[in-house]
């Protein structure tokens, strides 16, 4: 008896098989969106909180102080974000599919094939505009049922979801 071609999956095509035993980063044409949505994170909050107590403490109007604060806020968190950005990435060998986030905290999320049960692609407006998706890889079992991988290359993030939907179907057929 001969194995089919559908009971091994090929190897993922963008990636070359001797990058798949590392990490990949994220591309660096989502730092600015990441840096972007991490920075308005930080400025409202800012704008606001610090803002008030400066103009308290330091006895001058609350617009300015405001304004200020969540310009500072906002650049601290678009720095903020960059850093993050770095520290994201996402691994696929053959004990699954796996995400890594953090510098100091670290949190590294595996999930294996035989656990996937179906794969979205996500994309939004400014996603579309720089050729960037998120994958979704929903599991089975209630505790994290989907993991999200934001900000992927659109050909990596393709290629992602067509190379464990292969694995699916070939753990499904055995």
């Amino acid at each position: 008896m001969t194995d089919s071609p559908a009971a091994s999956p090929p190897p993922l095509d963008p990636v070359a098989p001797a990058a798949t035993a590392g990490w990949h980063p994220l591309p660096a044409r989502g730092a600015l969106l990441h840096a972007l949505g991490v920075g308005f994170a930080f400025a409202l909050p800012a704008a606001f909180g610090v803002g008030l107590l400066a103009s308290a403490l330091l006895e001058v109007s609350r617009l300015p102080a405001g304004i200020v604060a969540g310009l500072a806020g906002l650049a601290l968190g678009a720095l903020v974000g960059r850093l993050r950005h770095r520290r994201i990435g996402w691994k696929l060998d053959a004990d699954g599919f796996a995400t890594r986030r953090g510098g100091l905290w670290r949190t590294e999320t595996l999930v294996p094939v035989s656990r996937v049960q179906h794969l979205d692609l996500e994309r939004g407006p400014l996603e579309r505009r720089l050729g960037l998706a998120t994958l979704v890889v929903h599991t089975a079992g209630t505790r994290m049922a989907a993991v999200k991988l934001p900000l992927l290359a659109l050909d990596d993030a393709e290629a992602l979801r067509a190379h464990l939907a292969r694995q699916v179907e070939a753990d499904d057929a055995l």
